[in-house]
């Protein structure tokens, strides 16, 4: 009985479901719905999975463990140079992987103050440390407020467990 109930809560806080044939059979068809990328408090996430560390008058930006797992591996970065502007919600860069090239949104306006030369030439890093070494640009802010707009490390964790589900 503890085993059934252990089991039964277990798959319920990860979200797995089993369903049973038409012949009656238990038959597992599991269907995870729960994000298992990192995310990290401290940061703000777009819906276009890219994260903010604000940190005084910097704020870092790169793309979400969750979004380079789903790019697989990258193997080309391209990044805007140092001084130019970027907007909210405007590609500012691209992100190359062996299945995609996907567009980098700025999820804060500003002007780019340094750029993570480190890509150019192992742009894996963003596979392996998409919080840390994988950083793409540091921007000085135009607007703080855009920070607002941004979700917090639940927000996102749902966002990405909705978005998940609907695939």
């Amino acid at each position: 009985m503890a085993l059934r109930m252990w089991a039964s809560s277990t798959a319920n806080a990860l979200k797995i479901s089993t369903a049973a044939s038409k012949s009656g059979l238990v038959s597992p068809a599991f269907s995870l719905s729960r994000c298992f990328s990192t995310v990290l408090e401290g940061f703000k996430y777009a819906n276009s999975h890219e994260w903010v560390k604000h940190d005084g008058p910097v704020a870092t930006i790169g793309i979400t463990d969750h979004a380079q797992d789903h790019l697989g591996e990258v193997v080309f970065v391209e990044l805007p140079e140092a001084g130019k502007p970027v907007t909210q919600g405007d590609s500012f860069g691209s992100v190359e992987s062996v299945k995609a090239t996907s567009d980098v949104n700025s999820p804060i306006s500003g002007e780019v103050v340094e750029v993570n030369t480190k890509l150019s030439e192992t742009p894996g890093l963003i596979n392996t440390s998409p919080y840390e070494d994988g950083w793409m640009i540091k921007v000085k802010p135009s607007n703080p407020s855009e920070l607002e707009s941004l979700m917090g490390a639940k927000e996102y964790t749902k966002f990405c467990e909705e978005e998940d589900a609907s695939h």
